[in-house]
């Protein structure tokens, strides 16, 4: 094998091995009653070793409004919706394309108060393909973080 065949070989392995240790997770915060708000955090590593950060933290009030977006995500993991309760103690891990549309959808939606805003806001997050979501999140927890999600809501909703 030659240097340059043996330097093209190098990356691709150590892209191989950190493929797969990115993540996302769901910890239930639980409300009143039988209500729930959410924290989505974002991992790195595996089982054993974790490190993770929080992304959005929501009330139960705005767990509410995207429940069906939260839903498709858990369902898009390979969960069953019905692990979504109240009394949820452990974390629900996530895919990471599936994480980030989720954590996009929470971040843009969770100023807005007006419901037909929301359901625009979801619906043309749903509609992006993956490649965007990822540019968008990146964005959208980045350096101007706040000026990147006032530019995704205006893009995405007329009000």
């Amino acid at each position: 094998m030659t240097t340059l065949q043996r330097a093209m070989t190098v990356p691709s392995r150590r892209l191989a091995a950190v493929d797969g240790a990115r993540g996302f997770r769901l910890i239930v915060k639980p409300g009143r009653g039988e209500t729930y708000g959410l924290t989505i955090e974002e991992t790195y590593g595996e089982v054993g070793s974790v490190l993770a950060t929080a992304v959005v933290t929501l009330t139960p009030q705005q767990t509410g409004r995207v429940v069906d977006a939260l839903f498709a995500a858990v369902r898009r993991s390979g969960h069953q919706p019905s692990v979504l309760t109240f009394t949820r103690k452990a974390p629900i891990r996530l895919a990471e394309p599936d994480g980030v549309r989720l954590a996009l959808i929470l971040l843009a939606t969770q100023p807005i108060a007006k419901h037909e805003r929301v359901r625009a806001l979801v619906a043309g997050l749903n509609a992006m393909s993956t490649e965007e979501t990822y540019y968008w999140y990146s964005k959208c927890i980045g350096v101007d973080a706040n000026r990147a999600r006032k530019a995704l809501r205006t893009l995405l909703s007329d009000n």
